[in-house]
């Protein structure tokens, strides 16, 4: 715990969505590290739904606060989301320290901002304390995220926001990444900003002390508990210790083959459905493939993909399911279905799932980052992961699991037979202990947490490039915003009266 000789801080949060995925993962893991350690945090975002977000932020463990979600939409008619996510920010930071006195009644020592930058500029400005430092987590480049640039129209309304990206990054002063290959892209992207502004490695972590336990024989009930070494007045009981069994299938099954996405095509989760199909039926025999992940049904994208993928599930043979609770999850009888899609997967029934995989297989091509696989290997699960991005950085080949050329299904499919067919137990739980080790080695909550308060500590030591001129930067955002406004009303226009680009 933080033995604290450094000084508490009051570390100020800003997310655009708080739901569920590995960035928001990596900013609940972040804030909850940094409290643990003595700070104080509250995180300020534009959307947090309670049936949808991860258990730390409904639950009371962080202060989460909703705001600027009361004027712009998340989208227009399904597009220009990045705009809207823009707006959506600047209201949020414009209510917190201008319209109302809740950022100077917090009295902020430093901000934690990711995913967006275009707020920078204005938080550095209406800031009610001068000397507190912004620290920008760049997860990846967004202009490098943006889909369907080989229309001419999306590339040119794209222009403002891919150099607002840039320039709003400078106003931070310091500047993470989730993994070396991430800054080997950002140094790539921006090579300016690269020279100006040092770019720290930031891993995301894993909290190595899960308060779930897989379930074990159970103790006799005549046995007494032990008797409680001193009673201390007013103390509170300690957290119930819950207790998982694992999926029903793993004991009448070969194996099950799990894999955790959420269900957007960047994700490739095609690969794992086309991998199992090419394994030759005596070798699946038995066998499951688990498609689990977040899913939305707010997100055309999410509804549309597993469509498609329970489509190409039945183009391939393999019977499937789909469920969206965890009850429906356990009743699902393992006779009627080879590929079983599993929606919005609570905390409850990841644990079970991973406790009950003998393989996980993590599909994404240069993934950023990935935490599943960091996720599986603390629960002794050997990793199948792709050959590029931060699998490479986490995955040990042979030794915690194996990276195979996402572009050759067949690689897949061979480790996955030999998973499922030639590997005994005994090699399996050998490759389980080396991920274990190296998940608690480097990549723990507290491990991020120190790594965090180090970058704090190095930016009170550094004087602020802050900017004098306010009502500028105040300006330059309005006509940056007023162009962006324009743009879209043209695109409206052209998109939706002229008919250009109807489907």
């Amino acid at each position: 715990m933080a033995g604290d000789k450094k000084r508490s801080k009051t570390i100020v949060f800003l997310h655009p969505d708080l739901g569920i995925g590995g960035a928001e993962r990596l900013v609940v893991d972040a804030a909850v590290g940094l409290q643990k350690r003595g700070h104080r945090v509250v995180i300020f975002t534009s959307h947090c739904d309670p049936a949808h977000c991860f258990d730390e932020a409904r639950d009371g463990t962080l202060d989460v606060r909703v705001r600027g979600n009361t004027l712009v939409p998340p989208s227009l008619l399904g597009r220009f989301a990045i705009l809207c996510a823009i707006l959506r920010q600047l209201h949020l930071i414009l209510h917190i320290a201008l319209f109302t006195s809740e950022l100077r009644d917090l009295c902020p020592d430093a901000f934690f901002v990711d995913q967006l930058s275009a707020g920078l500029p204005l938080l550095q400005s209406l800031s009610p304390a001068a000397a507190a430092p912004i620290f920008f987590y760049c997860h990846f480049p967004d202009l490098l995220l943006a889909q369907g640039r080989a229309r001419l129209w999306k590339r040119l309304y794209r222009v403002p926001f891919d150099a607002l990206e840039q320039w709003s990054m400078t106003f931070a002063d310091a500047i993470a990444v989730n993994s070396a290959f991430t800054k080997g892209i950002v140094t790539q992207t921006w090579p300016a900003l690269a020279k100006t502004k040092q770019l720290h490695v930031v891993y995301p972590c894993i909290d190595t002390s899960p308060p779930l336990k897989t379930k074990t024989k159970p103790k006799s009930s005549s046995s007494p508990p032990p008797p409680p070494e001193e009673e201390e007045e007013e103390a509170e009981p300690p957290p119930p210790q819950v207790s998982i069994e694992p999926h029903p299938w793993k004991k009448s099954t070969r194996g099950i083959i799990l894999s955790i996405n959420r269900f957007e095509r960047k994700k490739n989760i095609a690969l794992a459905l086309q991998a199992f199909a090419l394994l030759a039926p005596s070798q699946r025999q038995d066998a499951k493939l688990l498609l689990a992940g977040g899913y939305d049904h707010r997100v055309p994208e999410n509804v549309a993909y597993h469509a498609e993928l329970v489509r190409l599930a039945d183009t391939l043979g393999l019977p499937n399911a789909t469920t969206t609770t965890l009850v429906s999850a356990l009743h699902v009888r393992p006779a009627d279905v080879q590929v079983l899609f599993l929606l919005s997967v609570p905390h409850l029934l990841k644990e079970i799932l991973l406790c009950s995989a003998r393989l996980l297989v993590y599909t994404p091509s240069n993934e950023h980052f990935g935490i599943v696989p960091l996720e599986a290997m603390l629960r002794g699960v050997p990793v199948l992961a792709a050959d590029s991005g931060g699998p490479r950085e986490t995955v040990v080949e042979g030794v915690t699991g194996w990276l195979r050329d996402p572009a050759k299904p067949g690689e897949w499919s061979a480790v996955m037979g030999r998973v499922l067919n030639e590997m005994g137990e005994a090699e399996l739980a050998a490759m389980g202990r080396a991920g274990v080790e190296r998940v608690e080695g480097h990549f723990a909550e507290g491990q991020m947490a120190e790594r965090l308060e180090g970058i704090f500590e190095g930016m009170e030591r550094v004087e602020r490039r802050r900017s004098s001129l306010g009502v500028v930067t105040g300006l330059v955002l309005a006509v940056m915003v007023a162009v962006m406004v324009a743009v879209v009303g043209v695109l409206v226009s052209v998109v939706f009266v002229g008919g250009v680009g109807r489907r």
